[in-house]
């Protein structure tokens, strides 16, 4: 009786699905075929430290979850979404501490962290079928998702596409190793001008920097220009290549999943060398590159990038 008067509670309103959601697990899938075109908030994580992170939805079809990378939002997907929700309903996230998403004032922005709550995000909208599509940082906890041996997870992630991933130790940029040092990323985020941060970081990500709008900027300085966005950013970055990663990345082998690995050919940021190793160990992974691109596909080349992505989807 009890579970029939929470279903009719739940068709009242979006407001109080979102609420059970986060206190009620038994009735969380049943907030899946309600999910309505647009943007929306959930609320995931521990019920004593919940995090509310934004999503927009549209289309129809097995489900397509987009990960952006490190200090990005949805606004990264904008050139390919909408093809791609012609045929898939797809599912842009941002991730805890970007975009419009909470920004807590603590310490867990891993990779695993993040992990975590994109797992629970999949779990309370019982996606199946799915594909996960990750770019850099958002193609690090894709192969998190993909090594999960959470029984709940079986079956669940179908293909893996993955946009010039961290996957591996590497030579990170100087501005990253500087957020481990307390007075520079201090002096670093907090002093100097969101929009020339922005501009800066967004040049070392362009192949051709004529391609970089001034809207652009602004939408990756936005949330520099707040005390929550910067602690996000600096916390991130020092974690952006997880400890353990080695012994991770002996397992990327035992991935079954049909993947699509995609590389820009002149990364600055995650060099191809990583997509080559990364292929030369998911043995049911293809490498594509995309030329006159630096680390942004589906910004700078979202055409090349969005047919290499739906040819795979296709195949």
């Amino acid at each position: 009786m009890q579970g029939r008067t929470l279903h009719r509670i739940l068709g009242l309103t979006a407001f109080t699905i979102l609420v059970l959601a986060a206190s009620v697990p038994a009735v969380r899938a049943a907030a899946v075929s309600m999910m309505a075109d647009g943007p929306a908030f959930m609320r995931l994580g521990p019920p004593e430290a919940p995090v509310r992170l934004f999503y927009e939805t549209k289309g129809k079809g097995s489900p397509i979850l987009l990960i952006h990378g490190f200090g990005s939002s949805t606004y990264t997907w904008r050139r390919i979404a909408p093809a791609l929700a012609e045929n898939h309903k797809v599912i842009a996230v941002d991730l805890k501490g970007f975009g419009q998403s909470d920004k807590p004032l603590d310490e867990h922005y891993s990779i695993f962290d993040q992990a975590e709550l994109i797992k629970q995000l999949i779990l309370d909208n019982d996606l199946k079928n799915l594909t996960l599509i990750g770019h850099s940082y958002g193609g690090g906890i894709s192969l998190m998702l993909a090594l999960d041996d959470d029984p709940r997870l079986a079956g669940r992630i179908e293909r893996l596409v993955l946009l010039d991933t961290i996957a591996y130790p590497q030579n990170i940029p100087v501005a990253f190793k500087m957020m481990d040092m307390p007075l520079m990323s201090h002096l670093g985020v907090r002093m100097v001008p969101p929009e020339v941060q922005a501009r800066v970081a967004l040049k070392l990500a362009y192949f051709d920097d004529t391609k970089i709008g001034e809207d652009t900027v602004e939408m990756y300085a936005a949330p520099l220009r707040t005390t929550a966005g910067k602690h996000a950013v600096i916390h991130s970055a020092r974690q952006i290549v997880p400890q353990g990663l080695d012994e991770i990345s002996k397992r990327y082998p035992t991935i079954k999943q049909p993947t699509l690995i995609a590389w820009c050919d002149s990364d600055k940021i995650v060099p191809l060398d990583i997509g080559l190793e990364l292929r030369r160990n998911m043995p049911t992974s293809r490498l594509e590159i995309i030329e006159q691109c630096g680390h942004m596909p589906q910004e700078e080349q979202p055409e090349a990038t969005l047919r290499l992505i739906q040819d795979f989807l296709g195949g």
